[in-house]
């Protein structure tokens, strides 16, 4: 046995990884986002950070090839959302409002979930750390080390039976918890039924129902792009943000980088005194693992967003311009 901090500072044993042939971290994602399309569970989810904490019960069921998930917050606003494939309504009891959009995910964990690409190995290493129990099952724990300062690294506990990610902490550059997300109790198979959940996810009987508008488009048609690109963050997709009436002032234009595991979102929109009387020549800001920069650049006020280091939301800042 050896031993292991854990993010609440006690020391546990862990059992140490017995050496094997350790997969590549394409193979070992590949393996995580087929088990979290096939997997059926029930169960509570905590995230935690070290200013707050919150938690809400899943739902995931598959049938065939087709997916759905709800989930219901038991803490904060009140708000149950759903997702079947890529269609996603969130309902606002309060304010009796039902959003519908189109998602891949409900960011339940970060898109560790989503297809691996060959490139993740030139940036992220997959060491193996141990084994560990969580909600009750048997798990693997490894570890997925950033190879530079410009991204997080995540530390992953897996189940042996369905290989489910059950536990995820997301890592600063000194290997410190800056976020937790994992199940306090899991029951695999036990969920509610398609045709139940299908049935509350289409009940908007009593509610308002709004679809926030998006129109795709690309950087360069709107006239921006990046003067040196960011080591590992390729462009995945760019569009409008529209306003509900016309008249109204244009909404922010989105653009949105990925290496395969981090994801950055520039937001550019006007720049309005009367909004943005208060904003600095440079803002950050933090919340648990999500980082946010703010800035004037000449006529406009850019935002950049995502789940990795300040310094990586400076690159985008300072090589984002403006096409002559």
């Amino acid at each position: 046995m050896q031993a292991q901090t854990r993010d609440d500072g006690r020391t546990v044993a862990v059992k140490p990884a017995v050496a094997y042939n350790a997969p590549s971290v394409e193979q070992w994602l590949m393996r995580l986002h087929a088990s979290a399309h096939q997997s059926a569970y029930v169960g509570t989810f905590v995230v935690t950070t070290s200013h707050a904490m919150s938690s809400a019960k899943i739902w995931h069921v598959r049938e065939g090839e087709q997916q759905i998930e709800r989930v219901e917050a038991l803490s904060g606003v009140p708000r149950s959302t759903y997702r079947r494939n890529d269609q996603v309504v969130t309902y606002l009891p309060q304010s009796r409002l039902a959003i519908t959009e189109k998602r891949a995910s409900l960011g339940l964990f970060p898109s560790l979930l989503s297809q691996a690409d060959s490139s993740i190995a030139r940036f992220y290493q997959l060491q193996p750390v141990g084994h560990d129990r969580v909600a009750g099952f048997v798990t693997d724990v490894v570890e997925l080390k950033a190879r530079d300062s410009l991204r997080f690294g995540y530390r992953i506990w897996t189940t042996q039976s369905t290989g489910l990610v059950v536990k995820l902490q997301t890592l600063d550059t000194f290997n410190g918890v800056l976020e937790q997300a994992a199940f306090s109790e899991l029951q695999l198979a036990k969920p509610l039924s398609w045709g139940k959940l299908s049935a509350m996810m289409d009940d908007t009987e009593g509610y308002t129902v709004k679809t926030p508008e998006l129109m795709p488009t690309s950087a360069e048609h709107e006239g921006w792009r990046l003067r040196k690109t960011v080591p590992g963050f390729r462009s995945m997709s760019c569009y409008k943000h529209l306003q509900a009436q016309p008249e109204t002032r244009a909404g922010p234009l989105q653009w949105v980088f990925s290496d395969g595991l981090a994801s950055v979102s520039l937001f550019i929109e006007t720049f309005d005194a009367a909004r943005h009387h208060r904003t600095l020549p440079q803002e950050t800001f933090a919340v648990g693992a999500t980082r946010m920069l703010t800035r004037r650049v000449g006529a406009w006020r850019l935002t950049v967003v995502g789940e990795v280091p300040v310094q990586t939301l400076e690159m985008f800042a300072a090589g984002l311009e403006r096409k002559n």
